[in-house]
């Protein structure tokens, strides 16, 4: 799915692109699509009403498997905004060993700062892919040096030398010669031996340790043409690139138009935690904690303070054991939208091996034929595996679109095992096939628990 800017994007057309990807779930879609536009409504108001104009937080409910996560995982990839899935699950209490909920705003300001580097990298390319191509003549030709001004006739003639290397370089004749680099040394990634801690202040501090001792020197290496154009290009894109702009760009853009998607919300309610039978790790705690951020506060991040009153927030959870009048009445209040996933049917089945751009018949079809085998997924296979699906939902645990993925994978087992042997063979999956690889577990109510 391309990037797309939501400032140009309907309603309507979000939803269009989100259907190429999840079947169903329409009313979800549209809440989301009409949540995402009105950020961008806001944007074009007067200052004085615009800040008086709250996001309106949405929670998703219904069983797994449904395309809660699946729809967070497609907006993230075609909205143009800082955006961040977090599992409730993972943050603890003030005073509980863990994390604490205010490292979601830090974790999408760093998300935010890479996207904002990304976009000034783009506009600062063609300098920097100009300062490389110098600083590799420099190291192929190291007694002659760019011509500036009115020359001599020996600067002439060294002139036409860096002009001929220069041709060569860029068809590529150089690309296996050795040449000595200079590059930054850049500090390890550090090993998480704090499991609660607060990594990025951590980091920070580990990073002002490392500039102490040196952490800023440059060290010589022997690198081809090729490998040593790549290492030099992306120094001169370091160089080329403001950080402090982009800071300052990837924080606005964080409190007017971020979007945290918070999964496993029931886990945190008192019934949840107490039908999942674990240590109840204060779990009303966390929803307190996480309230504030949810209402707008101001959160302390190495890069300076970070208002979330305007970043829009979307929870989702199953909601089994629990409902969402368990969270903290607060908690409730700010979440005044609500939608409930609808569980999927036979047809919603079928739909999803058939129409989505990537789906899972298309998916196999392409693995096998990397092996030289050709897959042909027949109607009738289509609408039986549909069937299976349902079925065993219904009489073991529901777990939505999931069960495709453990159908499709015995189904196809050994077809997958015996690939080399099946080279250049044509393989029309039918219902017949489809009965004979999966029909003695679907019967067997007992091995189908375990299997399906």
């Amino acid at each position: 799915m391309k990037r797309k800017d939501l400032d140009d994007m309907s309603p309507k057309e979000i939803v269009r692109e989100l259907d190429t990807y999840i079947i169903g779930q329409e009313r979800a879609k549209k809440m989301v699509a009409i949540a995402l536009r009105n950020r961008v409504r806001r944007k074009s108001l007067p200052d004085e009403l615009r800040e008086e104009i709250a996001p309106k937080n949405i929670i998703m409910m219904g069983p797994t498997g449904v395309g809660k996560t699946e729809i967070s995982r497609r907006l993230s990839r075609m909205c143009g905004a800082p955006f961040i899935k977090v599992e409730a699950t993972k943050y603890t209490e003030v005073g509980y060993v863990g994390r604490d909920v205010e490292s979601m705003i830090r974790d999408l300001l760093s998300i935010g700062i890479t996207m904002v580097k990304s976009e000034l990298t783009e506009e600062v390319e063609q300098e920097a892919e100009k300062r490389t191509e110098e600083q590799l003549l420099n190291a192929l030709l190291p007694g002659v040096k760019k011509p500036e001004g009115e020359t001599a006739p020996a600067e002439v003639s060294q002139g036409d030398t860096r002009e001929k290397f220069r041709r060569m370089l860029r068809e590529g004749r150089f690309d296996d010669r050795l040449i000595d680099v200079e590059v930054s040394k850049k500090s390890q990634p550090m090993v998480e031996v704090l499991s609660g801690g607060n990594m990025e202040d951590i980091e920070s501090a580990m990073q002002s340790i490392g500039s102490i001792f040196g952490g800023g020197k440059k060290k010589k290496k022997r690198l081809t043409i090729a490998q040593a154009r790549s290492v030099i290009l992306e120094e001169e894109k370091d160089k080329l690139v403001d950080d402090d702009r982009a800071v300052e760009i990837a924080k606005e853009r964080v409190e007017q138009m971020g979007i945290i998607f918070i999964d496993e919300i029931d886990k945190v309610t008192g019934k949840g935690a107490a039908a999942g039978g674990g240590a109840d790790v204060s779990r009303e705690g966390v929803q307190r904690d996480i309230l504030p951020i949810v209402e707008g506060a101001k959160v302390n991040t190495r890069h300076g303070m970070i208002d979330t009153s305007h970043i829009l927030f979307i929870a989702a959870g199953a909601f089994h054991m629990s409902k969402p009048s368990d969270l903290i009445p607060e908690l409730q209040g700010r979440f005044p939208l609500r939608v409930e996933l609808d569980a999927l049917t036979e047809n919603d089945f079928y739909r999803i091996l058939t129409e989505p751009q990537h789906a899972l018949t298309r998916q196999y079809c392409e693995l096998m034929r990397t092996e030289g085998v050709e897959l042909e997924f027949r109607e009738d296979a289509i609408r039986r595996l549909s069937e299976i699906a349902t079925e065993v939902n219904s009489r073991t645990q529901n777990i939505g679109a999931r069960r495709l993925h453990t159908i499709m994978e015995l189904l196809l087992e050994e077809v997958s095992y015996e690939s080399q042997e099946l080279k250049g063979q044509h393989i029309p999956i039918t219902a017949a096939y489809v009965d004979q690889r999966l029909s003695g577990v679907v019967k067997d109510h007992d091995l189908s628990r375990y299997i399906l």
